[in-house]
């Protein structure tokens, strides 16, 4: 085990590294130097001893898969795409792409209950679009991606298995000589990695970043973060999404960080995996988004809990747009006794677009909200009040971190002042070149250098509140609302799945506007309960007024999920058109 560093050591450290121009490859090389014995991965699996790659073993281990992928074809600037499930070597193989200058791009492991031909038709369609050469993948799902191989416009050549494959492999006389030279050929401009925004199908948006993108980034978040060689990261976000990928692998790996990584799936059947290592491994900083505190407050029973301890944490950053007031405080008063302290609850706003984020509650600080006139909110306008009824709490999203710059914007494309809600328009230095094969996308958000998000929110005192999508907002008779307000009124009522709710508006040519629509889970089957129900979901509106027109009731699990684990309104609305059943009942 490593001794722990003193303040001024580890400052040292942090800044000697973070100061060095490299490529990931040559940082990861630099780190194994420094901290050869150091914990890289502790790699959990629920009821097994973790397993712990050190930065050498991890290193060493990736080499050996870098001869694999050579010898099987993989050249500098392929894109292989990794489809593997919670597995300890996914990490030097990851390592392993990048090593030989080739692309590597996560994508989920198809979830059970996802029918084969759906899968593989969003996988062709992503494969198309992004332009994947490679599968790195489990045998078992051979059946389902080879005809995408065979198929004569597919981009995909060919998939390998590399989980079966020979370890302690070496580059040695010409093949050792090949590999120094595209490794020495490698530019810090050059990609590192293709990442896919959030999405339900296979028609994600491809982001590629360049190895400047990445360390320039976590350069900087480092600083925001205050990270220091005693930090230790527990997540178990899945890294396909950026969330999981930049923030629990790429930023530690960069400074030599120890992470804990745990299942994604395991932690949605035992959420108190997490609060387990976070207490057995004494972890510092964790991302959450709103719905895991929601189920950390709700789903985690008491008897679990013995000889927790959460004293160790000194971040737990809610990753979310808009970070929900009421998920901070459900986990923290559950949650005090263990040791969670105020100050640690924090918060961020970004997107695969700046590589991970713009925003983050600086370190040490007390995460910042605001009580506003919601009616005043709906009209662009932040009026602070008391609370009230016809109040809203925002919670906010932190301030810039260096390197980036926000503006926020009206219709009009006019810079707005503080206390004006505006769409944000962002500019970084870790900004992507835009979308893969995609330049009508990338025209439509990539503007002389600024980034168009597509998110709603505010400035106030130099702390950014995002308070929803510009493109999910309803517009009833002329007012603005955030299908994410009426989302959490319904969620609260009984019987309604917390969490599983999503708000859209639909056409009514009579009064030519716009109504409220709500679809929510729910565990009642009977017509009569459902009628009861319906009808509290409306009164709840009503508390608030906010009329909602029509309440569509589904089973849980109904919702389709996009790859951020949030419940997708687009892709929710169009499977509400084909299910004739629900719209029925409705």
């Amino acid at each position: 085990m490593n001794k722990k560093i003193n303040n001024k050591t580890k400052e040292k450290m942090i800044n000697t590294i973070s100061n060095t121009k490299e490529i990931e490859w040559e940082r990861w090389v630099e780190i194994a130097e420094k901290y050869p014995d150091r914990d890289a991965f502790i790699h959990w699996v629920a009821g097994e001893e973790p397993f712990r790659w050190t930065f050498s073993s991890l290193l060493k281990a990736a080499e050996s898969f870098a001869v694999g992928f050579k010898r099987n074809g993989v050249q500098r600037g392929d894109v292989c795409a990794t489809i593997i499930r919670h597995n300890k070597y996914f990490y030097p193989i990851y390592l392993a792409i990048s090593s030989i200058g080739a692309i590597p791009s996560v994508l989920a492991y198809p979830n059970p209950r996802l029918h084969p031909d759906k899968f593989r038709q969003g996988l062709e369609g992503m494969s198309k679009r992004s332009g994947l050469d490679w599968i790195l993948t489990e045998r078992e799902l051979s059946e389902i991606i080879d005809p995408l191989i065979t198929k004569n416009d597919s981009t995909i050549r060919g998939s390998f298995f590399p989980l079966e494959w020979e370890r302690n492999l070496r580059f040695e006389g010409k093949e050792l000589e090949d590999i120094e030279k595209v490794r020495a050929d490698i530019s810090d401009s050059d990609p590192v990695l293709l990442q896919h925004s959030s999405g339900t199908t296979g028609l994600q948006k491809p982001v590629l970043l360049s190895h400047k993108a990445i360390l320039d980034f976590v350069t900087n978040y480092a600083k925001s973060l205050k990270l220091s060689p005693n930090d230790k990261i527990i997540s178990w976000l899945p890294l396909y999404h950026d969330m999981g990928l930049i923030a629990a692998f790429h930023l530690p790996l960069a400074f030599g960080i120890p992470t804990v990584q745990i299942d994604t799936f395991e932690w949605i059947m035992v959420p108190s995996l997490i609060l387990e290592a976070i207490s057995k491994e004494k972890g510092t900083i964790t991302w959450q988004p709103n719905f895991a505190y929601n189920i950390l407050a709700d789903k985690v029973h008491e008897d679990e809990l013995e000889g927790i301890s959460l004293e160790s944490m000194r971040m737990f950053i809610n990753c979310s747009e808009p970070v929900r007031d009421r998920s901070n405080n459900l986990f923290y008063n559950r949650y005090k006794k263990y040791g969670v302290k105020e100050e640690s609850l924090s918060s961020s706003f970004g997107m695969a677009e700046v590589t991970f984020l713009a925003t983050q509650t600086p370190a040490g600080e007390k995460l910042q909200s605001l009580t506003v006139n919601r009616q005043k909110l709906k009209q662009g306008i932040v009026e602070i009040v008391n609370n009230g009824e016809e109040s809203r709490v925002c919670c906010s999203s932190g301030k810039i971190i260096e390197g980036c710059e926000i503006k926020i914007i009206n219709e009009d494309n006019k810079d707005l002042e503080e206390g004006f809600v505006g769409e944000l328009v962002i500019k970084s230095v870790s900004m992507f070149d835009g979308y893969r094969n995609y330049p009508e996308k990338t025209a439509a958000v990539l503007k002389d250098g600024w980034y168009y998000s597509g998110d709603y929110g505010f400035c106030y005192e130099g702390y950014y509140y995002i308070i929803g999508r510009k493109k999910d907002i309803i517009i009833v008779a002329g007012n603005n609302i955030y299908p994410e307000d009426v989302e959490d009124l319904v969620s609260q009522v009984k019987n309604i799945i917390p969490g599983r709710v999503i708000a859209f508006g639909e056409d009514d040519e009579a009064l030519g506007s716009e109504q409220i629509s709500v679809v929510a889970e729910t565990k009642l089957t009977s017509e009569e309960d459902h009628r009861k129900l319906k009808l509290e979901v409306i009164k709840a509106g009503m508390t608030d007024d906010i009329n909602i027109k029509k309440v569509y009731l589904v089973p849980p699990r109904w919702l389709i999920k996009s790859s951020a684990g949030k419940p997708s309104r687009k892709a929710n609305r169009e499977r509400l058109v084909e299910d004739k059943e629900i719209i029925k009942w409705s």
